[in-house]
């Protein structure tokens, strides 16, 4: 009996060490989409937003914009939004405000949440399209008076493209996201095409780490050989 029973508690404790070195599964959700103001450039026009809350294990974790982008079976990027206190010195009440952020990566298997490093994005003015781990946006200088044509690629530090498109930059209290319109992805091959305000389009093809600005002109003349 004595031998049955030293059996019987080495089987609990592997039983129990597997158990342990077993990742713990995460569920991540997302809350009821709300109707919220969020101001301009200007501070003086509000505008609607939609936000959401995202959940980790039931816990509130971020607030959210926009629609999420799958990067594979495990990552997913989203827009963050928050909100901040816009109270003077002189004002003794709170008065929070909604804010547009940047870009978080969600880990679906650990849970973790962090932000994307994205060179130039400009939370107010920049408009980020996504194909697999890329993202296209129009970025702004710190200054405000130049715009650049980015493409960025998650888990670089340096962006794939960054290419001058305007001297002209974004015009004080500008309408949101008006940088240029929002990049157009192709693939086969894997093309991003830029078309800024008051300018010609610019195509890039998308090699890996490397880019070459594409000749639209030349290609559909040939197209229509």
């Amino acid at each position: 009996m004595c031998r049955s029973l030293g059996l019987l508690l080495v089987m609990l404790c592997l039983a129990g060490g597997e158990s342990a070195a077993l990742p713990k599964t995460h569920v991540i959700t997302f809350g009821k989409w709300m109707s919220v103001q969020w101001p301009d450039a200007s501070g003086k026009k509000f505008l609607d937003l939609k936000v959401r809350p995202l959940f980790v294990d039931t816990r509130l974790k971020e607030y959210t914009t926009g629609a999420s982008h799958d990067l594979t079976e495990r990552l997913f990027a989203v827009r963050k939004v928050f909100r901040v206190n816009d109270a003077l010195p002189q004002e003794n009440a709170v008065r929070w405000q909604w804010q547009r952020g940047g870009w978080l990566l969600v880990d679906r298997v650990t849970g973790h949440i962090s932000p994307v490093n994205l060179p130039e994005f400009d939370a107010l003015y920049s408009a980020a399209s996504w194909y697999r781990d890329y993202v296209a946006y129009c970025g702004v200088a710190d200054d405000g008076k130049k715009t650049y044509a980015m493409v960025a690629q998650l888990n670089r530090r340096k962006p794939v493209l960054k290419k001058p498109l305007s001297n002209d930059g974004v015009p004080d209290e500008a309408a949101p996201d008006s940088a240029c319109p929002t990049p157009a992805w192709q693939r086969g091959p894997m093309r991003v095409s830029f078309e800024p305000a008051g300018g010609a389009r610019q195509t890039f093809a998308i090699r890996g780490h490397v880019v070459d600005l594409v000749n639209d002109v030349e290609e559909e003349e040939e197209g229509s050989k």
